[in-house]
């Protein structure tokens, strides 16, 4: 604040030297007189100043507090993003922002705009600020996005476990992030299951691309799996899949793939000899999914319903399969208080039926059937009805018997090494599960906790006319069930479980065993 205006006194050089020295010495009074009472007004003025804005701030939030105050975005201004297209950031964000008429409408789309960016996995930081806009345009606001990019280029090398082939796994990933500036994620995985798998990947996946306003994904891939010791084949998979919707809750991809069976040790059962060769696979699959739980390692409260649906045979070719294969998972977990204590319940269901001429007589193919062991945790799946504790990988369900060459002798105590396990074509599966926090605090810290389970779960065929022998006493009967309980040790990455189970109930050829078994979730 400028100080108010003071008249000084006109002395006159001319005038005598003592008059000169008594005018300097009041002259110099005056000055400072002066300078005092202008420190003086600064003061003031600024306290009240002060008071002013914190008078305006005050009256401005208890408006907030009291009803909508009407704003609209003039500008939306991009800082930090040196290699990412403005147009991207735009197009995630111009309409969330620009659709809000109030401040209250503008703060919350700021936060919703923050995570839409955040979840593209190419920025290490976002900040959205609000600022007024310009002052001959009264209620508008300028929006001032501020972005941190990350690194472009980064790797992970691990040994990570195969339950469902009791290995582990060397991989090895490489992934490049917004090369291009589109939000585009490159990467390319490698892994080797010490003889029994080998994969090959790689990918690319882009938040939106020109006019199309959701993901775009495609892969390439090559796999190949050894399943000798448990159906006496080999398995290898090139496959192309494209991402070609996804929005919310719902994703719609196609899947091509060229699959080759061998049986290396001419051992394999019929079932499988039939299927040996190459068959191509050209389909569409739909899938649904809403997950409302607190959360998937440990959910305490909510529910979750997935389902899929996979159409194949789009390919007019004779050796490509048809097929329509439909999975169900529903879980719902309800809070007991005490202890963190929870219930889950859950219920998984599946078909998988050939379609075209002659269906009715026609064999579903063995690598798209149902399998089921406990390798995996019902509670966290949700993955269609493949688990259930106490049983090895494809340890349950149909099997026939491997051919015996002229050297061996059939066994009569028939084990699962002698049978393929060819899997079902209607599976279910369902369980109940009690967890609660442990009494000591540093496992409650951890995050570790027990757990009580009782699974039941069924694998029957219905191909080669096999439904007409199927009903609801012959399915009631071969119910395969377990119990138990079990520790569980959470991770960032997954969740692992140490388990006693007792198998209560199995079928000829099933691989129950009561006794302690692990499993890992993710």
């Amino acid at each position: 604040m400028e100080a108010p205006a003071q008249s000084f006194p006109d002395y006159n050089e001319s005038s005598s030297n003592g008059n000169k020295d008594q005018s300097e010495e009041i002259g110099q009074d005056e000055v400072d007189e002066y300078e005092n009472g202008g420190e003086e007004s600064n003061s003031l003025n600024a306290e009240s100043g002060l008071r002013t804005d914190r008078d305006v701030l005050g009256s401005f939030f208890r408006r907030l507090s009291t009803e909508q105050v009407p704003v609209r975005v003039h500008d939306i201004i991009i800082q930090g993003n040196n290699k990412t297209k403005s147009s991207l950031i735009e197009s995630l964000v111009d309409e969330i922002l620009r659709n809000a008429t109030s401040v209250q409408q503008l703060a919350g789309a700021a936060r919703y705009a923050t995570m839409q960016l955040e979840n593209l996995d190419i920025f290490d930081s976002v900040i959205i600020t609000l600022d007024a806009g310009p002052r001959e345009l009264p209620g508008t606001a300028n929006v001032v996005i501020v972005v941190s990019e990350k690194n472009p280029l980064s790797g992970d090398f691990g040994i990570y476990t195969k339950p469902e082939v009791k290995s582990w796994t060397l991989e090895a990933a490489l992934k490049g992030k917004n090369l291009f500036g589109y939000g585009d994620i490159w990467d390319t995985l490698v892994g080797y299951g010490w003889g029994q798998s080998l994969e090959l990947s790689t990918g690319v996946s882009v938040p939106r691309f020109k006019s199309i306003s959701y993901p775009l994904s495609a892969r390439i891939s090559l796999l190949s799996q050894d399943w000798l010791k448990l159906s006496s084949y080999k398995e290898q998979v090139m496959g192309l899949s494209l991402g070609l919707f996804s929005s919310g809750n719902h994703n719609v991809s196609y899947n091509l793939n060229w699959r080759t069976l061998t049986d290396p040790s001419q051992m394999a059962s019929p079932e499988v000899r039939r299927q040996l060769g190459h068959r191509l696979s050209s389909g569409l699959k739909y899938a649904f999914k809403i997950d409302q739980r607190d959360s998937p390692l440990r959910p305490t409260r909510g529910f979750a319903f997935a389902s899929t649906t996979h159409i194949c045979g789009l390919y007019p070719d004779i050796r490509s399969l048809r097929f329509v294969r439909q999975e169900v998972d529903l879980r719902y977990a309800i809070p007991l208080g005490l202890y963190r204590a929870s219930l889950n319940f859950g219920i998984s269901a599946g078909f998988i039926f050939p379609w075209g001429d002659g269906f009715l007589n026609k064999s579903s193919y063995i690598p798209e059937r149902f399998f089921m062991d406990g390798t995996a945790s019902p509670v966290c799946s949700l993955k269609g009805p493949t688990s259930i504790f106490g049983f090895k990988p494809r340890g349950l369900g149909p099997a026939e018997p491997k051919r015996v060459s002229r050297d061996d002798s059939i066994n009569a105590n028939s084990d699962s090494s002698s049978v393929d396990h060819i899997g079902g074509d209607l599976a279910l599966t369902c369980f109940a599960d009690l967890s609660f926090d442990l009494p000591l605090k540093v496992l409650q810290n951890a995050g570790i906790h027990g757990h009580i389970f009782a699974c039941a779960g069924n694998l029957s065929k219905l191909t080669d006319n096999a439904y007409k022998e199927l009903s609801l006493q012959k399915l009631r009967n071969t119910f395969r069930t377990s119990a138990g309980f079990g520790l569980i040790v959470p991770t960032r990455l997954f969740r692992m479980e140490a388990n006693y189970c007792y198998v209560v109930r199995q079928q000829e050829h099933d691989s129950g065993k009561t006794g302690i078994q692990f499993s890992f979730s993710s």
